[in-house]
């Protein structure tokens, strides 16, 4: 199975997820948002997955420095640009299989999952 791994190599629950893959014996791909960039046609196809609420994330820095204007305002297409523009925002890890994709990281899920 073909597995990449999306998101910031310094983040805790990607830390978590890296170490859980290793453990487990599962071979992934690692793609850094901020050093290897990111495509806007694979954010919209996650967006399409999962939708937009679901990948960004609020409870980060990054979201919460945003003005108050910026918040309320939030829709489909803001949601797109602003993690276009600013990665740290998407919720992490992203994880695409084939024809599949899901975001964050439980090590009881992916052990059903990936097992």
């Amino acid at each position: 199975m073909a597995l990449t791994l999306y998101g910031i190599p310094n983040c805790d629950t990607v830390k978590k997820a890296r170490r859980w893959l290793d453990a487990a014996g599962i071979p992934y791909a690692f793609h850094d948002f901020r050093k290897d960039g990111l495509d806007p046609g694979k954010l919209q196809g996650w967006i399409d997955a999962l939708g937009w609420e679901k990948l960004l994330n609020r409870s980060g820095t990054t979201f919460r420095k945003l003005s108050d204007e910026q918040k309320a305002g939030l829709g489909a297409g803001s949601a797109k640009a602003l993690m276009l523009d600013q990665p740290a925002m998407i919720k992490r890890p992203v994880v695409e299989t084939a024809g599949d994709v899901s975001v964050g990281f439980s090590a009881d899920e992916w052990q059903q999952r990936f097992a």
